[in-house]
């Protein structure tokens, strides 16, 4: 009797570690799979599992064509918040000025596109923290005989079609040719078009790199870049801040501008004076 007494207590001991194991299995399965979906749906994105992001592919080194895709600092840093979201990275290429207007119509989740943060864009869409600062540069042949803003007055100045560039070439002329990008302005005004080119420093330096024979005559102001994120998304606004964070803490954003800018653009600069 105490024999059978013994084997009864043990068999309902294996009975209830079994149940506890298995309902603990259960719940934790069932924990993960909200976790790892659950988001994706909350973000509301294009795609389900998916981050699609829009670049021009037209601004080198930040973003540009290679093998058939776009490469590039945005395009890292765009990857590189999906990895952190645990989404798979969609690359849309679109032209430049088009994207804020695809993204506030939900055909992108977001754009990595080296946009400057400015109040008109603001009206139409969220903006992310900074992924890295940089501001408007003058360009010019090595012949000119423009030497600082205040020679641009009257003069022709290029710049890239939807940049914040037409604005401030606006305060020092009317005669503003829009070109799709900012490497088309520079290659033209070193064939002998246009007087100056308005555009990032780095793009330009980074098109002096290369041989265009251009110069540069002062640097305008300090500007910050952001993710571009769809109104009333500030889950997904949140995510990507806070997959930032990560990111530039861990040391990876510094990282990845050092690969492919060649220099740190993720710390805040001194303004100009």
């Amino acid at each position: 009797m105490r024999k059978l007494n013994i084997m009864f207590i043990i068999a309902l001991l294996a009975f209830l570690l079994a149940a506890c194991g298995s309902e603990e299995g259960t719940d934790s399965s069932e924990e993960s799979g909200e976790n790892a979906s659950g988001d994706s749906q909350e973000f509301d994105l294009v795609e389900d599992g998916k981050l699609t992001f829009a670049a021009s592919g037209e601004f080198k080194p930040f973003s540009f064509m290679k093998d058939g895709k776009m490469v590039g600092y945005d395009i890292a840093v765009a990857e590189a918040i999906a990895d952190k979201l645990g989404l798979e990275a969609v690359q849309q290429k679109a032209k430049f000025a088009a994207i804020v207007t695809g993204v506030k119509q939900g055909r992108y989740d977001i754009a990595v596109a080296s946009h400057t943060i400015t109040e008109d864009r603001l009206k139409e869409v969220d903006f992310s923290e900074p992924y890295y600062y940089s501001g408007p540069v003058i360009y010019v042949r090595p012949d000119s005989d423009i030497e600082s803003a205040e020679d641009l007055k009257g003069k022709e100045i290029s710049v890239s079609r939807g940049s914040t560039y037409v604005a401030i070439a606006q305060e020092y002329t009317e005669n503003i040719p829009q070109v799709d990008s900012d490497v088309v302005a520079l290659q033209s005004l070193a064939k002998g078009h246009h007087d100056a080119v308005i555009t990032d420093k780095i793009t330009g330096q980074t098109a002096i790199d290369n041989g265009l024979e251009i110069e540069s005559r002062g640097q305008l102001g300090v500007s910050e870049q952001a993710v571009a994120v769809p109104k009333e998304k500030d889950k997904l606004q949140e995510a990507i801040n806070q997959a930032l964070k990560e990111l530039k803490e861990s040391g990876k954003l510094k990282e990845l501008a050092m690969e492919w800018i060649g220099v740190d653009i993720t710390a805040k600069p001194e303004e100009a004076k």
